[in-house]
């Protein structure tokens, strides 16, 4: 049991929580142990991803002033948060755990100023993440250039049958 001093504690904390967050999931964890609850706490926090098993009516208390006030229903049973700023990294995560663990469910999430069903926050869990979208950014812009390259530093006979080829077609 929470005394009074604790109870203020936590309200601010998820208050806080609630409104430095660009992106919140929620899930429910009800058959899960303690060791898969630290594996995935682990996962997330390595992507600076804040995950609190909430306290649900004290949390709806916290959630009443925050931009996530609509998220408030969705506290029900045992019932965990998933708060960052990147919301597509959380899906994933939340969404590769639940399925090698069926009792982890995805109830909803808060993305951008809207209320997500669990169908929502699946499909956002298959999007690429920032690094990844520019990372095939970057692969579409070098292939060019890596072909520039490639001829440029071919063995000048390669560049005498390409020059010979060019002229047989024409």
């Amino acid at each position: 049991m929470m005394n009074k001093e604790a109870k203020k504690t936590y309200i601010e904390e998820m208050k806080k929580n609630f409104t430095t967050n660009d992106s919140i999931m929620i899930a429910q964890y009800q058959g899960l142990n303690v060791t898969e609850l630290d594996e995935l706490r682990k996962e997330l926090r390595d992507k600076g991803i804040i995950f609190k098993i909430t306290k649900n009516r004290i949390t709806k208390i916290a959630i009443k002033d925050s931009p996530v006030k609509d998220l408030e229903k969705y506290f029900t049973g045992p019932t965990a948060a998933a708060m960052s700023s990147d919301a597509i990294t959380t899906a994933k995560i939340l969404t590769k755990f639940a399925k090698s663990h069926n009792k982890l469910k995805i109830v909803a999430g808060f993305m951008d100023g809207k209320v997500l069903d669990n169908k929502e926050v699946a499909i956002i869990a298959t999007l690429p993440t920032l690094d990844e979208a520019r990372a095939k950014i970057v692969g579409i812009l070098a292939t060019p250039a890596q072909k520039l390259v490639s001829i440029l530093l071919a063995p000048g006979s390669k560049i005498a049958n390409l020059a010979r080829a060019k002229s047989l077609k024409n």
